[in-house]
């Protein structure tokens, strides 16, 4: 029972570290309890016995008392069998896993090793992604380095996995770094040709405005008073980015480069935004005020469809008066183009409100109809 239960304590040991989740350990207990208590049953009957021999004297209930301690044996041997043969595959799992995680320290270690000698007899050695990748790694085998795997398997194999993961981020940023020269001087190149173009564009930006401002209500550019200021400043962010990409890539940092033409970018496309959102307004407002019933009119068409499925769902109980509202709001909305300068961007605004509003009346139903069928 003994060699039973110390093979079954091992593998529990092995499981509660490598796997705690499954809790083999709460299952073992009472089984390694009766185990305990029948060996100290044992131990305490064979003392009485050699008290009995010295003294000559007899054990009362002797006999009776020998044949339960033998079953006591029996069945904590028993429960040792059976948790053990229940439970052997991921015991045996367990075992393996935790004889191996040393070695895969030790093999982790020597790739690690490996990788930071080509990034230190490399000619890329400076560059941000590879000084963070040296960096991550050695900090990673520090830790590696600190844990026993003997002891906190688990602990142990989350070293090793973060190690493997800084080896091949590193190993990565290496392979890559003969091409980023190149790729800065592309990146470069495009970033250029696309400030041009965007200062192009804003150039029309103020007569959009202006003619915003002379033919329609001036409400309908309030949100746009700061768009050529704005616009104008993010287009000299992104030019200064620029100077300083090139100023890196002169200097043998090509990163350095590519993230200062990623900033340029963004600041580009934030001025695309405002640049477009006055000429499109502009456009916008003028097709509005040569047809304003046209946007009403795909607005009416959708409250249609979307009351044309209320009736053929059957839903017109809870959705028919709502969907009624609408239109007689967009009669009012229709009403509100009077006098000289009608505010054109509020009626566009509000009918896209209505069309927003019946899109999820119409999601809604779908999503009702769904639940029903199913």
């Amino acid at each position: 029972m003994d060699h039973r239960q110390t093979a079954a304590e091992a593998g529990v040991v092995a499981s509660d570290q490598v796997f705690p989740d499954r809790r083999v350990g709460a299952v073992w207990e009472p089984v390694r309890a009766r185990c305990y208590a029948a060996a100290g049953a044992y131990l305490s009957f064979t003392d009485e016995l050699d008290t009995a021999e010295a003294t000559g004297s007899p054990i009362a209930d002797g006999p009776a008392r020998a044949d339960a301690l033998v079953r006591q044996l029996n069945d904590a041997a028993r429960g040792v069998d059976e948790f053990y043969h229940s439970h052997r595959a991921g015991l045996e799992d367990a075992a393996r896993v935790r004889s191996a995680v040393p070695q895969l320290l030790t093999h982790v270690r020597s790739e690690a090793e490996q990788v930071l000698a080509a990034a230190a007899s490399s000619g890329y050695a400076n560059y941000p992604s590879i000084e963070a990748g040296v960096r991550r790694l050695n900090e990673d085998l520090i830790t590696a380095s600190s844990v026993d795997p003997q002891t906190s398997v688990a602990a142990a194999r989350t070293a090793a996995a973060a190690v493997q993961q800084a080896t091949s981020e590193l190993s990565d940023a290496l392979a890559q770094a003969p091409s980023r020269a190149s790729a800065a001087a592309k990146a470069i190149a495009s970033v250029t040709t696309r400030l041009a173009a965007v200062r192009n564009r804003a150039s029309g930006l103020g007569p959009a405005y202006s003619a915003l401002l002379r033919e329609f209500n001036a409400a309908s550019s309030a949100d746009l008073t700061n768009n050529e200021r704005e616009s104008r400043r993010g287009i000299d962010a992104a030019d200064a980015a620029l100077v300083g990409a090139r100023v890196a890539a002169a200097d043998h940092d090509p990163e350095t480069a590519l993230d200062l033409t990623a900033t340029a970018r963004q600041h580009l496309a934030e001025a695309e935004q405002l640049v477009d959102a006055v000429t499109r307004r502009l456009e916008l407002l003028r097709e509005v005020r040569a047809d304003p019933d046209a946007h009403a009119r795909t607005v009416r068409f959708r409250l249609r469809d979307a009351q044309m499925l209320a009736v053929d769902r059957g839903l017109v109980g809870e959705w028919g008066s709502v969907l009624d509202a609408q239109a007689e709001r967009l009669d009012r909305i229709n009403s509100g183009l009077t006098g000289r300068h009608p505010d054109y961007w509020a009626y566009v605004s509000e009918l896209d409100t209505v069309a927003a509003f019946i899109a999820g009346v119409v999601e809604r139903m779908r999503k009702h109809v769904g639940t029903d069928r199913t």
